[in-house]
C-alpha cells in the first residue's frame, strides 16, 4: 500500500479551494458551504481515525454501541436540517432516527451475524464501517424522500384536500405524493447499483484493491454491500415516509400543516 504523505493531502484541498474561489464568483454562500464543509470533512475523518485505532485495540461492544449510537444520532441530526419544510418540535429529528434506526441497524446486525459471521460478532473492524456504510446511504435516502413529501404536501394542499373533500380518505389522499417521494429517495441507490462496475467503482470496493485485496474477493465485498444499501435504504425510506404522512394528518382525516414549518434549506433559498 502507497501511504500518502501530508503533502498529498495538501494538493487534493488545493483542489477544493480551487472549487470554493470558482463557486464564490456565482454565489457567496455556496463558497462558504463548501470550504465548511471541507474543513467538517477533514477534522471528522481525523478524529474518528484516532477513535478508531483505539476502538480497534479495545473491541469492547459497550463502546462499540456507543460510537454507534453517536452515530445514529449525528445522522438524525442532518436528516432534520436539511428539509426545506419539516415536521414540528422533534419529530423530523424523530422520524428520521427511528427510521435509520429501525432499517440501518437491523440489515446491519443481519450482516453481522448471519452473511459475515465473524467472531465475536461485535468487530469494531466488521461493524463500524459496514454500520457508517448503511446510516450514511440510509440518511441520504430518508432526507430526500422526507423533503419531497413535504414539500409537495405543502404545495399541493388544494388538491390534497380537495380529495378529502370528495370523501378520499388521508391515505388515499396523499398516496401520489408518498409514491413520487419513495422514488426519489431510492434513485440515488438505484442509480449507484446500475452504474456500478460501468460507469463508476464503488469506494469499498477501491478501497480494498488500493489496499491489496484481491479483486475479486473486493467485487464480493462491494455486492454484499450495495444489497444492503439498498435493502436498508428502501426499509428506511418506506417507514420514514408512512410516519410522516401520518402526522400531517388527524384522526379525523384532516390536512395538518401547522405541524409543517420552513426548515433551513428554505430559510437559506429565500
Amino acid at each position: 500500500m502507497i501511504h500518502l504523505s501530508h503533502w498529498d493531502l495538501v494538493l487534493a484541498a488545493l483542489l477544493v479551494l480551487l472549487l470554493a474561489f470558482l463557486s464564490g464568483r456565482l454565489q457567496r454562500q455556496l463558497r462558504n458551504q463548501i470550504l465548511v464543509a471541507a474543513l467538517r470533512t477533514t477534522v471528522q475523518l481525523l478524529l474518528i481515525g484516532l477513535v478508531l485505532k483505539w476502538l480497534f485495540d479495545l473491541a469492547h461492544p459497550a463502546f462499540i454501541g456507543l460510537i454507534s449510537l453517536v452515530m445514529l444520532t449525528v445522522a438524525g441530526r442532518e436528516v432534520m436540517v436539511r428539509q426545506g419544510r419539516r415536521l414540528t418540535g422533534w419529530w423530523s429529528f424523530g422520524v428520521g432516527t427511528f427510521s435509520m434506526f429501525l432499517s440501518s441497524f437491523t440489515v446491519t446486525l443481519f450482516a453481522l451475524w448471519v452473511i459475515i459471521g465473524n467472531e465475536p460478532w461485535y468487530a469494531p473492524q466488521y461493524a463500524i464501517p459496514l454500520l457508517g456504510m448503511l446510516l450514511g446511504n440510509t440518511m441520504n435516502g430518508i432526507s430526500i424522500a422526507m423533503d419531497r413529501l413535504t414539500q409537495s404536501a405543502w404545495q399541493q394542499r388544494q388538491q390534497i384536500e380537495g380529495r378529502l373533500m370528495l370523501g378520499a380518505t388521508a391515505t388515499e389522499a396523499i398516496c401520489d405524493l408518498k409514491r413520487e417521494a419513495a422514488r426519489s429517495g431510492l434513485i440515488p441507490i438505484i442509480n449507484a447499483m446500475a452504474a456500478a462496475g460501468v460507469v463508476s467503482l464503488p469506494g469499498m470496493m477501491t478501497g480494498q484493491i488500493l489496499a491489496g485485496a484481491d479483486p475479486v474477493e473486493a467485487v464480493k465485498y462491494q455486492i454484499m454491500i450495495m444489497f444492503l444499501i439498498s435493502v436498508g435504504t428502501g426499509l428506511g425510506t418506506l417507514a420514514s415516509l408512512g410516519l410522516v404522512s401520518r402526522r400531517l394528518f388527524d384522526e379525523r382525516h384532516r390536512l395538518r400543516l401547522d405541524r409543517l414549518h420552513v426548515g433551513n434549506g428554505d430559510r437559506r433559498a429565500s
